[in-house]
């Protein structure tokens, strides 16, 4: 494990002192109990050599695996049981020594077996820490269990117990035991010292983190919402009080779905089934981006865009007010098919309009019926009074245009001073209705304009078309561009409508 840490110094520091108590636990342990023994045989070294030929084959066994192992793994995984293997042979030998040579040789005055058996403890100690040491077990991809700290230390309640019972049942205590029982003391207490020291810096940085999380939480516009499987509101960030009007201890412990548009509600719950179905699945998905209106403390439904993630305690929300961006591209829209000017429906719009009007003619109805006008003396007004004068006056025409209309009906500005409408019928209504509409447009456009402290006086020409069985909104425009300039060509100041030989379109007269 000390091989693993990636830490602060003091981490690393705490791991060795725990691999030092549990090894010199186990080591004391077995140091009594060879004591213990010793005082029965009376030869220390004799007993050691009756458990010799065990672990030669103990030793064997163990080679065997880490040899298979090695080539079981790939290249740059070897480094760590090569050396392992090497320590396992290198003990072996050691324990060989002890069973074959009654009285061993000695190396700078220690004898083989014991030399062999520390180098070989030496590599053991140095392999965890070669490549491929850790990944092996995977100590460097999971977390430690409690029970599996607090296990590490039963050796040393052991080794309590066991000198215990040693000094009490009146064994000799000599210089091993009493060095090994004091190092275990004085490394349990370093090691308290050393967490003490590295809880009071996992404190310190809690308390940093916090207060920096704190300060991107407050300090940030997004709504930052807490929500239980079950749909209660758990926490609330300062931002809804800006974004919303609420207190956020106001909203704690509601229902989130009561705060949404009923036209909104399918789309959230749908997105919180997603959730709650990743989460059961034990899946973690990268969230659902939603749109809803949600109703501020003034009872106002603000546009909101959030982000759902998973929590802990449940769900996430990052919620974003987007009024400005939702009336900007209302605007954006609006100016992309109405005239700048008059506010009256540009000539895509009006298009699509007729295109939709088309579509859903149904049969016992009349047909829809468009209108062309074109201003007659716009430009002399325009040419004598100025540019301003004349987009004043184009101003009064579009109003004059809506106020001869029906509230269904549909009036655009084509562009410079042409005008169209769309006059469209509910079954039982007669076509000829259409020229009534038409009248009472050119009389309302005929009448003079005030604009400033002069009058300005023009005339109106305005061809009509029905749409027939089978025509394209191309070919209805057309027909209604023709009878303009048909109403142009007769005099200006009238009426002309497309097909008259059209016998529910026949009228008392054709022009005004």
């Amino acid at each position: 494990m000390a091989a693993t840490d990636n830490g602060t110094t003091l981490i690393w520091l705490r791991r060795l002192l725990d691999g030092w108590l549990i090894a010199g636990s186990l080591l004391t342990l077995g140091w009594v109990l060879l004591l213990h023994r010793a005082d029965q045989d009376g030869d220390v070294w004799a007993s050691l050599l009756g458990l010799g030929l065990a672990r030669v084959v103990t030793d064997i066994l163990v080679l065997g695996l880490l040899v298979a192992l090695r080539f079981c793994l790939k290249r740059a995984e070897r480094t760590a049981t090569t050396v392992g293997a090497l320590a396992v042979a290198v003990l072996s030998a050691g324990d060989m020594l002890r069973i074959l040579l009654p009285e061993p040789a000695t190396w700078c005055g220690i004898p083989l077996p014991a030399a062999c058996s520390m180098a070989g403890l030496l590599l053991v100690t140095a392999a965890p820490w070669l490549p491929g040491g850790t990944s092996l077990v995977g100590l460097d991809q999971r977390m430690m269990p409690v029970i599996g700290v607090v296990a590490a230390f039963v050796p040393m309640v052991l080794c309590a117990v066991a000198i215990a019972a040693h000094a009490i049942a009146g064994g000799p205590v000599d210089l091993v035991m009493t060095v090994l029982a004091g190092s275990m003391l004085f490394a349990l207490g370093a090691r308290q010292g050393v967490t003490h020291a590295d809880h009071l810096r996992i404190a310190q940085e809690a308390a940093a983190r916090e207060a920096h999380y704190r300060t991107l939480v407050d300090g940030t516009s997004d709504v930052m919402t807490i929500v239980s499987p079950d749909g209660c509101v758990l926490y609330v960030s300062p931002a809804a009080y800006h974004v919303f009007g609420y207190q956020p201890e106001e909203l704690v412990g509601a229902r989130l779905l009561l705060y949404c548009h009923p036209d909104d509600l399918s789309t959230l719950m749908q997105a919180v089934r997603t959730l709650r179905q990743e989460s059961k699945s034990g899946t973690r998905g990268p969230g659902c981006c939603v749109a809803c209106r949600v109703r501020d403390a003034d009872g106002r439904w603000r546009p909101v865009e959030s982000t759902i993630s998973h929590h802990p305690e449940g769900m996430i929300f990052i919620s974003r007010d987007v009024s400005e961006r939702v009336a900007q591209q209302a605007k954006l829209e609006h100016l992309a098919f109405h005239d700048v000017l008059t506010g009256l429906a540009n000539r895509a719009l009006f298009a699509d309009r007729v295109a939709h009007a088309l579509r859903k003619r149904t049969t016992g109805a009349a047909p829809p019926v468009v209108l062309f006008v074109d201003l007659d003396g716009f430009k002399a007004v325009n040419d004598t009074a100025g540019h301003a004068t004349g987009d004043a006056l184009l101003t009064h025409v579009a109003r004059r245009l809506q106020a001869s209309v029906r509230a269904g009906d549909t009036v655009a500005r084509l562009g410079g001073d042409e005008f169209a409408a769309l006059l469209e019928w509910e079954a039982g209504t007669h076509v000829s209705s259409a020229w009534d509409v038409a009248h009472r447009i050119l009389s309302a456009l005929t009448m003079p304009y005030r604009i400033g402290s002069r009058d300005a006086v023009v005339s109106a020409s305005i061809g009509m078309a029905a749409a027939a069985g089978g025509i394209t909104v191309e070919e209805l425009l057309h027909h209604a561009d023709l009878a303009m300039y048909a109403a142009k060509a007769a005099g200006k100041g009238r009426i002309r409508m497309h097909h008259p030989q059209t016998p529910h379109l026949a009228t008392p007269g054709t022009s005004s």
